[in-house]
């Protein structure tokens, strides 16, 4: 067979199989964005065979690189569709929408007027040149258009929903009703519905209508309380009291502990200056055990933003909250908004057994838990937050912060090995999804505790897990490489790794110190000189080990005197903080220190 042959053969194919798209693309079309309008018009223009099969390919070509987000090759295609077939309406539509992506709204406009002037049947084009009208804020436009579609799609909500805002926009009040009307035929009543045409009765000062439309809302529902409710709530608010009464009271005749209206009775004898039948009332419905928790919680929270428009008296806000408290509660939603509202008052005591009683009745209440916490360990009260946080991480295993605290109360009272229990049940609920600053951290600390416990290969190992969680956690950086000098090991790791802190933190007279003396063990002295300074005047003259660093610093490099006067005063701060457990030095550094200041010289050890 020959090649041109096999071509024409190839070209067949081709065509057989984009026929057979066109056939299997018809329970998908509206993923192509292709009507089935669309394609009989295609079929019947005055395309040739051979130019409806290119259309056909590029068109399609274009839907697909389009689906793969490659929006240049799409835009491209589809452009070449339109040499092809300049009256495409699904072509003039995509592009309209490239062109309103590219910026260039004028040029989108008129495409996508070009598309529905084509095909004037189609929905969706009419749908998106609205929209662009909407979002542009040409609303006599956009009323056009979506005019059109409601006479054209009468069974559809969606352009009734648009015009009533398009109406509102332009303040056409009339025009806005008979839209909702035509929304309440075709959809049935709705409160929606009766509330904003309410809204625009009284936009046009024709409250007769107004209240006539929640009446016969209520009428439509006359077994639906919530409707003779809200008709009531209309009356009180537009100072129809008496009506309002009847109302609220022919609701609770007919369902006498409906709390809605029990509410409304409130407000009512609130607003008609009945202070002590509104404080009943408030009670009745606040104390009533058989009244829901969210509905007294959303009580609350009128009563609380009513107080807040008000005097922001929050007397008797705390007292009511005390009244409820008292008696046993459904959950803790009550307590958690009470505890809330005293915080945000700073009635911080009075918050915290409030907290303590949502913590009670629902343990996993972290919010509720973690405020508590937060006192215990402004206060430093060290055995309170180990109250709080030892049953937290039953309940709530996965929240690594209560170990984290629980772990540091046990380490700052000296219980190291309850401290260092804590710290591996906590590394043990690490995930993909935990805090890696917070795991670096619980490593880093874990490496301190396996340093005081002299077990070195197993505080190195802790050390390198926090450095691989967080790179540069400054503190496990310190430690360790402070610790590696100590014992006179990997220097040049840990000269690298003090360098990092130093350059992190230029005046820490701590990470100042750990550099000056690994550059003193490996030999630097006049380097070591340079840093020891630093540190001394960034703070170092008040910690002992770092006056004893000085001396053996200024002896290697010369000055002897100088060196003497360091270990003095290092010998010095030392007897002032014996008291301080976090200060205090042992009795082998100690006796080592008078040694070198007896003999006036170093010695290593």
């Amino acid at each position: 067979m020959d090649k041109v042959l096999r071509i024409k053969i190839s070209l067949c194919c081709l065509c057989l199989c984009l026929a057979s798209m066109l056939l299997s693309c018809g329970s998908s079309k509206k993923s192509l964005g292709v009507s089935d309008k669309t394609l009989r018009r295609l079929n019947e223009n005055a395309l040739t065979f051979e130019q409806k099969r290119k259309f056909d390919y590029f068109f399609h070509e274009a839907v697909r690189q389009k689906g793969l987000d490659n929006l240049d090759e799409a835009f491209e295609l589809y452009s070449h569709c339109l040499e092809i077939d300049s009256t495409s309406a699904a072509t003039l539509y995509e592009l309209g929408k490239f062109y309103m992506y590219l910026g260039q709204p004028d040029k989108g406009e008129s495409f996508l007027r070009k598309a529905m002037l084509t095909e004037p049947g189609n929905y969706w084009y009419k749908e998106t040149l609205a929209g662009y009208y909407q979002r542009k804020g040409e609303t006599e436009k956009g009323i056009a258009v979506i005019e059109d579609m409601v006479e054209q799609f009468p069974s559809r909500l969606e352009p009734l929903m648009a015009l009533v805002d398009l109406y509102n926009r332009a303040q056409d009040y009339e025009k806005v009703i008979h839209t909702l009307d035509r929304l309440e035929k075709l959809d049935g009543k709705s409160e929606q519905i009766s509330m904003e045409k309410f809204r625009m009765y009284l936009a046009m000062d024709d409250n007769e209508r107004a209240f006539a439309e929640i009446e016969n809302l209520a009428k439509e529902y006359p077994y639906e309380m919530r409707y003779l409710t809200m008709l009531g709530d209309v009356y009180l608010e537009n100072g129809k009291e008496e009506e309002a009464y009847s109302t609220f009271q022919q609701v609770l005749s007919t369902e006498p502990g409906y709390a809605p209206a029990m509410l409304s009775m409130a407000t009512y004898y609130n607003k008609t200056g009945q202070d002590s039948l509104y404080r009943a009332q408030l009670d009745s419905l606040l104390l009533n055990q058989k009244v829901e928790s969210n509905t007294k919680v959303n009580i609350m929270r009128q009563l609380i933003m009513r107080s807040e428009r008000g005097d922001k008296d929050s007397t008797q806000i705390v007292g009511l909250f005390n009244s409820m408290l008292a008696q046993e509660q459904e959950n803790a939603d009550v307590a958690m908004l009470a505890a809330q509202y005293l915080l945000s008052k700073r009635m911080d005591e009075e918050a915290k057994p409030v907290l303590q009683q949502v913590v009670d009745i629902d343990p996993e209440n972290k919010p509720a838990r973690l405020q508590l916490l937060s006192f215990a360990i402004s206060k430093e009260d060290l055995d309170e937050v180990i109250r709080l946080c030892a049953p937290a991480v039953e309940y709530m295993p996965e929240a690594l912060e209560f170990y984290y605290y629980w772990g540091i109360a046990h380490y700052q009272k000296k219980q190291h090995d309850e401290a260092l229990e804590v710290f591996k049940k906590g590394v043990r609920q690490v995930d993909a999804n935990s805090d890696k600053n917070m795991v670096s951290d619980f490593y880093s600390i874990m490496g301190d505790l396996y340093h005081i416990k002299k077990m070195n290969a197993e505080a190195y190992e802790a050390y390198d897990s926090a450095l691989v969680y967080k790179p540069d956690n400054i503190g496990a950086l310190n430690n360790y490489a402070y610790y590696l000098s100590v014992e006179r090991k990997d220097l040049d790791k840990a000269e690298e790794m003090s360098y990092r802190t130093v350059k992190a933190e230029s005046t820490n007279s701590t990470y100042l110190d750990t550099y000056a003396w690994i550059l003193f063990e490996k030999g630097k002295f006049a380097e070591a000189r340079i840093y020891i300074d630093q540190a001394i005047l960034n703070g170092g003259d008040k910690s002992s080990v770092v006056m004893e660093h000085g001396g053996d610093i200024y002896y290697q490099v010369g000055e002897p005197d100088k060196a003497l006067e360091y270990w003095i005063q290092a010998e010095k701060l030392a007897q002032e903080s014996a008291d301080d457990e976090n200060e205090a030095r042992d009795e082998k550094e100690l006796k080592l220190l008078k040694k070198k200041i007896a003999n006036k010289k170093y010695y290593a050890e």
